[in-house]
């Protein structure tokens, strides 16, 4: 199969385009709120906490908070995105284009994964000056990265096409992006859960992009590496498939 080139790069340069005129709602508000958490978990409570897996809890903070506005900008944008694309009819524009399912999905997806690794590199920057941290793998700290923004980009899409009015966006970040995020491990380490605890975590898929992405700032983790790699790669592959598949049919997209 032949890529429409022009069209695959058209709408990632529209899909970037976009993040820059909403900068304000885009971009500043992650590092805004990593600032905060960073001052107020960080160096406030880090005081009383002086070693969490064998750093402070500064640094042991920085790639949850990176992972955490990561997932939720892969998602929330491309959802977003393509909701709006379907509300205000500009998705018409790209079904009779002549550009595949594959295309319109990559075309969204590699955007988001342009803007999660700005996001990502600006929070980085607030490690390294404010709590003198930064990546020991950059090879693990970008493949993590890319994939979890895959992940929840693809996710993103399948619930921009599901979705019959933005409520229902917001629905899967407030009640399940969010809370699972906040419990898998972004502000404890699951050394410190009771046993029970420790084996529910194996259930939250946000407890294995954390893991994995951290163990690219301190060089350990709570799973082994190959066990947090492989289940992110293993759903990041159903969501692709699952959207692929949506885009492929038209779902929602065609009377």
């Amino acid at each position: 199969m032949s890529w429409n080139r022009v069209g695959l790069w058209t709408l990632i340069k529209r899909e970037l385009i976009r993040s820059m005129k909403v900068i304000n709602q885009v971009v500043w508000p992650p590092i805004i709120m990593t600032l905060l958490y960073v001052f107020v978990f960080g160096l406030a409570l880090g005081k009383q906490l002086q070693n969490v897996q064998g750093v402070s809890y500064a640094e042991f903070l920085i790639p949850g908070l990176i992972m955490l506005q990561v997932i939720d900008s892969s998602y929330g944008e491309c959802s977003s995105s393509l909701f709006q694309a379907r509300f205000m009819g500009s998705i018409q524009e790209m079904l009779v284009a002549p550009m595949s399912a594959a295309e319109i999905v990559f075309g969204y997806i590699f955007g988001s994964v342009v803007r999660a690794l700005v996001i990502a590199g600006l929070i980085t920057i607030v490690g390294l000056l404010f709590v003198h941290t930064y990546p020991t793998d950059w090879i693990l700290y970008f493949g993590v990265l890319i994939v979890v923004s895959i992940l929840f980009s693809a996710l993103g899409l399948i619930f921009g096409l599901l979705a019959e009015k933005f409520d229902h966006i917001a629905v899967l970040t407030t009640f399940v992006i969010t809370p699972l995020v906040f419990v898998g491990g972004v502000f404890t380490s699951a050394h410190a859960l009771p046993p029970f605890m420790q084996k529910l975590e194996l259930f939250n898929p946000m407890f294995y992009t954390i893991d994995a992405f951290r163990y690219s700032y301190i060089g350990n983790s709570f799973l082994p590496l190959w066990q947090s790699i492989g289940a992110i790669c293993a759903l990041a592959i159903v969501c692709l498939v699952v959207v692929l598949r949506m885009m492929s049919v038209g779902y929602k997209l065609r009377a």
